[in-house]
């Protein structure tokens, strides 16, 4: 089998993993666009609740996702994610049979606490062999975007059959299915170890946590999710208020916005890379969205304005979230980048809980022009710090295992990678006896660094 391509057991670990990672987003966010309008007729709800309940999954995934993935290397990757999704599954059925406002927030914490996503990958990583690893990871990426948008047109589209309970309770259906994918279909890895690409490393984080370049991508995805969630605290409201749109009849805007936010976003990415001008997009995704802001908060009752509004506000954001793990994965070190990863997921979580909870009590105290006027501001000091940043390289990665021979002669082995023109970054880890490269991309056809990998693999 060419190590250019993937094998079957590859595919079906990729496919399967991805259905589940997929399955949970899809249980997360149906409820979204239609959760604040139900919230709104529970016992004890008021405004700031109504936040703390749509963003407490963040924060609980924030909390539990690094744990979860440092257990499962002691544990097992299956009964990690298992535990997890039955976390997920009871804080479901919670949040179905939920009829205060305090047993929904506890329901939904529990949802967030089946935090998975970092397991999964490093299970992803122990059944694909270190080549397949980037395109395995923008499978696992594109079918979650891809479940995203599909949540936030079927939780409203359902509405018109099912209860808002009911949708927790299909979510919780949704996490069994997850458990059969588990055990019927994902490969049992013949060794679970520590992905130094994937899994973060706990003596790493304080470096990388102040690093300048990563810093300002992590406040990035923070305040990026942090305007996604507040703004999706009064978006329905604003619908059913100024529009007359109820819940189930809300699809009918957002049908449109998706689909036309999808061209864009499909467009803009592909020039982006093709023309390697990301941050001229990157900074055109921020202006978005935060045109997107403007136009929901002065337009609210102008249909078409408001599908407009919708539109630019989906595509700015789908932009910035395929941007920024991308910006992440640039500029970390290559033998870094799974703490990199790490500590940027966990920003994203805690924005989503900021975001919920500020959002509810500024719509408590200033009504939808606090949450807009706030998520302005937000990103425009974003837009400030992006125009700050170093324009990225366009570079990739490769990692070469060493045997024991080369290892042992690895500063001469070294010291001829680093003349190879193009050669960024050259990391050899001893424990794992693995070197890391970082290189601009035409680099890797140089025929120095061919020779020198065939010679490598011959011996």
């Amino acid at each position: 089998m060419s190590a250019s391509k993937m094998t079957a057991l590859e595919w079906r670990a990729i496919i399967s993993l991805s259905t589940i990672m997929s399955l949970r987003l899809l249980g997360l966010f149906m409820v979204l666009p239609i959760f604040t309008l139900y919230a709104e007729g529970l016992p004890g709800a008021t405004p700031t609740l109504i936040g703390v309940a749509v963003g407490i999954y963040g924060l609980f995934q924030a909390l539990c996702q690094l744990p979860f993935g440092a257990m499962s290397d002691h544990l097992g990757r299956k009964p990690i994610i298992l535990m997890g999704l039955f976390f997920f599954i009871i804080g479901s059925v919670i949040a179905g049979f939920a009829n205060t406002m305090s047993m929904m927030i506890i329901g939904r914490a529990l949802q967030g606490a089946g935090a998975i996503g970092s397991t999964t990958l490093a299970m992803m990583a122990d059944l694909t062999r270190e080549e397949q690893r980037t395109t395995s990871m923008a499978i696992a990426g594109i079918s979650m975007g891809f479940s995203f948008s599909l949540a936030m047109l079927l939780g409203p589209l359902l509405m018109t059959w099912l209860s808002v309970a009911d949708i927790f309770f299909l979510a919780a259906f949704f996490g069994v299915i997850a458990i059969l994918i588990l055990y019927r279909l994902v490969p049992t890895p013949q060794t679970e170890r520590w992905h130094r690409d994937t899994e973060p490393e706990w003596r790493s984080f304080l470096a990388l946590l102040v690093s300048p370049q990563l810093a300002k991508l992590n406040i990035g995805i923070f305040i990026l999710h942090a305007i996604f969630t507040a703004s999706f605290v009064v978006i329905p409201i604003s619908l059913h208020q100024f529009i007359h749109l109820a819940a189930n009849q809300q699809w009918q805007l957002y049908l449109p916005a998706l689909l036309a936010a999808f061209i864009v976003v499909f467009i803009c990415i592909r020039r982006a890379e093709q023309n390697q001008q990301l941050k001229f997009y990157f900074l055109g995704s921020i202006l978005t969205l935060t045109a997107a802001e403007l136009l929901l908060w002065l337009a609210p009752s102008h249909v078409l304005l408001t599908v407009f509004s919708l539109c630019l506000f989906f595509a700015g954001f789908s932009l910035l979230e395929a941007f920024l793990p991308s910006l992440i994965s640039r500029t970390a070190p290559a033998a870094r980048k799974g703490s990199a990863l790490g500590i940027f997921s966990c920003a994203q979580f805690f924005g989503i809980f900021v975001g919920g909870v500020l959002g509810g009590w500024l719509y408590g105290q200033y009504s939808f022009s606090g949450v807009f006027l706030f998520c302005i501001t937000l990103s425009c000091f974003w837009l400030a710090l992006a125009l700050l940043m170093q324009p990225p390289r366009y570079l990739v990665t490769q990692i070469l295992r060493l045997l024991p021979e080369h290892q042992k002669n690895w500063e001469a082995l070294a010291a001829k990678l680093h003349v190879i023109p193009g050669m960024v970054e050259v990391t050899f880890i001893a424990e794992d006896g693995v070197a890391y490269l970082k290189m601009e991309r035409g680099t890797k056809q140089h025929p120095d660094l061919i020779r020198l990998k065939e010679q490598i693999q011959s011996e």
